[in-house]
């Protein structure tokens, strides 16, 4: 039998219940209060008080190993008894902890880190540019909540980083006294358990979240304590095992914020079972064969913008034609047109390469913020079987939704949250909106002396790719190392065939080339050395400068595309010019670019492509402003898109209230 108090068991599914979003006026008060917590007075209170840690560096200096465990004994015993809400302790307890850092991991932590640490405690997102230090920032902060026992998790974007991070910093929380684990995809149950059962756990947004939903369906209506309390008195032999891999919700400390907040969150997150259906994967192969013989244009329009498709007379006569003389779902009119919208929805948005890889004759999806291959995930209402049909490989059996909920609502669960991430302000409204995260813009350690070049602007795709390769082999020449980012995989390879031609060694890495991601980039700033990546490039790893590479103009980022959010822009560019090191950075882009066509009109698209053929003036400033309102578009939509997943939250509220309280 399970021996746990009755705190412990309510401790065990514990989390906050999320108010509801304000609107109208009621939302332009809260948008000021959001300017209020960020002020600038806010930056200087915390840099004062980092200055306060700085002070102490000499006399604790001094201590033997054992006199400053005495000290961080004391700490935990004193954060233990009386929780967080202890502020005259958090000046002393950091500059201990700092002076654990630097002895057990040998990092000494820079004062804008103990800042962002500070930030974290408060409740805080921390802007804190490429290169700063966050992963030690975030440690900093841990240490503190791994005090008060509470679960304290620190979300991060990949299992490599989960795994790498809970790994190099295990001795700091070990000789502060707090147990560290991670929870990567590969684990089963036991191991999620003995994972989270740490006080400091490291792990991915997706998999903290699929493991909360599993953990409310494995108790169904027994998630609330006290249902199991009474459970436990009336059948005690019962209650042996419930399964559950998590201890409650209190504290997150969220890398990469704005991937994992804002990216990532326009899509929930759906735990969903297989289901034999044998009508749907033969409709799927049929609607492939229909499509097949449709012409664009004449049978059909597209709109890139929302990624809709729609028939003409012409295509719905000719499906008519093709369908008259099949049975079953193809006699009904709403269910044929669903199955041919979404074979045409296959064909013209999702590709390979980028999208989605093909390995093993599997598709595989591929996320399209980080170029990270998802093997476990599948799209839904036909539309994985109708890209399986259209590439050839065999047809998978659909699935049905168990569970869902938003990562948005999710981390609104937490007590406390706190993040981090090198791109924050432009998002920083939403981030108080939404998460109530008052966003705060710490400096860099050494001021920034990377090198923006205007970006080269071409009208045709293939001049544009012409241009990229010349450059790659001009700096080449020079022996300066240079990192491409590209969009997609498709992209990556094409590049990466091109430079082949001409003789050129480099390294690639995407969703199909990824076994080595950490140690590809960390290279990347070797003398010679040129490296292609899609947007998983290496995000958390340091990319350090050969020998002989700060004479050169140290590392040199190509952007191939400019993409639907500046951020991602700025994330690219942030990889070169760490840390007070030299470091240059530039865009090619065309006015055939993914990012013009879906965002700009068609006529508007049209009018950018034979301004830059023909010989105008201000082509740099025209194309400024072209890509700049493409980006607003984009972002724009994609923001509408998180608020319908929003709605949906609410919606779902007002269906299940009848559940009571339990229900998130």
């Amino acid at each position: 039998m399970i021996h746990t108090t009755p705190t412990q068991e309510y401790r065990r599914t514990s989390h906050q219940m999320p108010g509801r979003l304000f609107k109208g006026l009621d939302a332009k008060v809260h948008s000021l209060i959001g300017y209020y917590r960020r002020r600038s007075r806010v930056l200087e209170d915390l840099t004062a008080r980092a200055a306060q840690i700085e002070t102490q560096a000499a006399e604790l200096g001094k201590l033997s190993d054992h006199k400053l465990h005495e000290r961080i004994l004391e700490f935990r015993s004193r954060f233990r008894r009386r929780g967080r809400d202890q502020e005259e302790l958090i000046t002393d307890a950091l500059a201990v902890i700092r002076e654990v850092a630097d002895r057990q991991v040998g990092l000494r932590p820079f004062p804008v880190q103990l800042v962002g640490a500070l930030a974290l405690h408060k409740g805080f997102l921390a802007e804190m540019a490429t290169g700063e230090g966050k992963t030690l920032t975030a440690g900093l902060a841990a240490v503190l909540v791994g005090w008060t026992k509470q679960p304290c998790h620190i979300v991060t974007v990949n299992d490599y980083l989960a795994q790498r991070d809970a790994e190099w910093l295990k001795a700091l929380y070990h000789f502060c006294g707090v147990s560290v684990g991670c929870v990567t995809s590969t684990m089963d149950p036991t191991a999620r358990r003995q994972g989270y059962a740490s006080d400091v756990t490291y792990t991915t947004s997706k998999e903290i979240l699929a493991d909360f939903l599993r953990d409310r369906l494995q108790l169904g209506g027994l998630y609330d304590p006290a249902r199991r309390l009474i459970r436990r008195m009336l059948a005690p032999q019962s209650a042996a095992q419930d399964g559950l891999v998590l201890r409650g919700l209190h504290t997150a400390i969220i890398d990469e914020a704005d991937s994992i907040l804002i990216d990532e969150a326009v899509t929930p997150l759906i735990i969903s079972a297989p289901h034999k259906n044998e009508v749907l994967r033969e409709a799927s192969l049929i609607a492939n064969e229909i499509v097949s013989a449709l012409a664009p244009e004449t049978d059909y329009r597209v709109d890139w913008k929302y990624r809709e498709v729609d028939l003409t007379d012409s295509g719905r006569q000719k499906m008519q034609e093709k369908c008259a003389s099949r049975s079953g779902l193809w006699r009904g009119t709403d269910r044929r047109m669903d199955m041919i919208r979404q074979a045409l929805t296959a064909r013209e948005f999702f590709h390979r390469g980028k999208q989605y890889v093909v390995t093993e004759d599997k598709v595989v999806i591929v996320d399209e913020f980080t170029g990270r291959p998802m093997p476990q995930r599948s799209w839904r209402q036909g539309l994985h079987q109708a890209i399986e049909a259209k590439e050839g490989v065999p047809i998978s059996d659909p699935t049905e939704t168990v569970a869902r909920l938003s990562f948005q609502r999710f981390f609104r669960l937490y007590f406390q949250l706190s993040g981090m991430t090198g791109t924050a302000h432009e998002a920083a409204g939403e981030f108080w909106q939404i998460y109530r995260l008052p966003v705060i813009t710490i400096p860099t350690n050494k001021p920034c002396i990377r090198q923006q070049w205007p970006d080269r602007v071409f009208a045709k795709e293939n001049d544009k790719w012409r241009a990229i390769v010349d450059e790659i082999q001009r700096l080449h020449a020079t022996r300066q190392p240079v990192l491409v980012g590209t969009r997609n995989v498709a992209a990556s390879e094409k590049l990466g065939s091109m430079l082949s031609e001409r003789g050129m060694v480099f390294r690639l890495l995407n969703a199909v080339r990824h076994q080595e991601e950490a140690q590809i980039v960390a290279d990347a700033g070797q003398p010679l050395r040129i490296t292609i990546a899609t947007n998983m490039a290496g995000r958390g790893t340091d990319i350090r400068l050969g020998k002989g590479v700060t004479e050169l103009g140290g590392l040199h980022v190509i952007a191939t595309e400019r993409h639907e959010s500046g951020r991602v822009d700025r994330q690219l560019f942030g990889r070169s010019a760490r840390q007070g090191d030299p470091g240059s950075a530039q865009a090619f882009v065309s006015a055939e670019d993914e990012l013009l066509r879906r965002y700009l009109p068609k006529n508007l698209s049209e009018y950018m492509r034979n301004y830059l053929q023909g010989n105008w003036p201000r082509k740099q400033k025209v194309a400024e402003t072209a890509f700049g309102y493409a980006q607003h578009r984009a972002q724009r939509l994609a923001f509408r898109q998180r608020c319908a997943v929003l709605k949906m939250d609410d919606w779902i509220d007002e269906a299940l209230a009848f559940s009571g309280p339990t229900v998130v």
